[in-house]
């Protein structure tokens, strides 16, 4: 009796041992892969429906216009051809007979005058103003309202008033210049100051956006640095060369990179003030193209659209160029 008991346990035991050694994969395990997979897939899916809208719109009209840009600067498009569709192809000519021609060296050399120029301007009036209006006072809301007015209104409007105030006849700022003894200054027609006309107006017209952008920035730095630098006798320009241009560097170069490519293709202000002459004393890269394809009664696409390829390319550049220096700011 004892002898099959302990039998029947040892047997027992011995089919426990063999079923433990070969453990099954519960259901649920399956079960949730399943589940788990599903929802990976939902949610590729929706994130390919909410990226399609935005997809869309980058082909629709950023992709297929640089496309199309690109084929006009390889054919000869007259007017007829450009109805027609039969545009005899040339490969490079179209940027070769762009760059040796006699406009070429002037509206470069213009670009980069008008570009820098109103770089530097805009971003140090900017700054400086940014740096003013972060200070807590009486009526610094309103002030910084009415200092986005220029933003607010439509280029036609700021272009035709700056066209207005420099006319040589009527103009109000030879008026206020006459009455300091200054002689009549031909602005707008003159060879020597219709660059620096256009410049003055698109300085003004810019400063509003650095000193949004700015003064957001200026906003993310720590009041208490500042406080910390008082307290060991930093004076206001040393809290301004150690703290607050230092701080914001990031926001300083997204907003340079930003009006660099805005300034590069500005037409608007000077077409509506100078068309770009006398001659082309105020002719940029921007002005020339749109000139070619549509000042003239006789358009000229390919040189026109040659020259506006030439003009996403500097942009590239500088685009890099940022990227790059963030990489290099980041890593350090």
């Amino acid at each position: 009796m004892n002898t099959t008991q302990t039998m029947s346990v040892g047997d027992a035991s011995h089919l426990g041992g063999a079923a433990a050694a070969t453990p099954t994969a519960p259901p649920e395990r399956g079960l949730r892969a399943g589940t788990s997979s599903r929802q990976a897939r939902r949610t590729r899916w929706a994130a390919v429906g909410f990226a399609a809208p935005l997809l869309a719109y980058l082909a629709a009209f950023y992709a297929l216009p640089l496309y199309r840009n690109i084929e006009l600067s390889l054919h000869d498009y007259t007017t007829r051809a450009f109805v027609q569709g039969n545009a005899e192809f040339v490969g490079l000519a179209n940027y070769v007979d762009v760059v040796h021609s006699d406009t070429f060296t002037k509206a470069l050399v213009n670009t980069g005058l008008f570009v820098a120029v109103s770089i530097v301007f805009q971003y140090s009036i900017g700054l400086a103003l940014a740096v003013f209006f972060r200070q807590n006072f009486r009526l610094s809301g309103l002030l910084r309202g009415m200092f986005l007015i220029p933003w607010l209104l439509p280029m036609i409007v700021s272009a035709s008033t700056w066209s207005w105030m420099l006319n040589s006849d009527s103009g109000i700022v030879n008026s206020v210049l006459q009455a300091f003894h200054v002689g009549q200054i031909n602005w707008l027609t003159s060879p020597d100051t219709a660059l620096l006309s256009v410049i003055i107006a698109n300085i003004w017209l810019g400063i509003p956006f650095n000193l949004v952008i700015l003064y957001s920035g200026l906003q993310n730095i720590p009041v208490d640095v500042y406080e910390a630098a008082s307290l060991d006798g930093a004076s206001g320009w040393q809290k301004f060369r150690l703290i607050t241009f230092p701080l914001l560097r990031p926001v300083s170069g997204i907003t340079i990179l930003l009006g660099l490519i805005y300034t590069l293709k500005v037409v608007d202000v000077i077409w509506i003030m100078t068309t770009g002459g006398p001659g082309d004393a105020s002719t940029t890269l921007a002005i020339w193209s749109y000139r070619e394809a549509f000042g003239t009664g006789q358009p000229d696409f390919s040189p026109a659209a040659a020259v506006g390829n030439l003009l996403i390319l500097i942009a590239l550049v500088f685009g890099f160029v940022y990227l790059r220096m963030q990489r290099r700011m980041e890593e350090s």
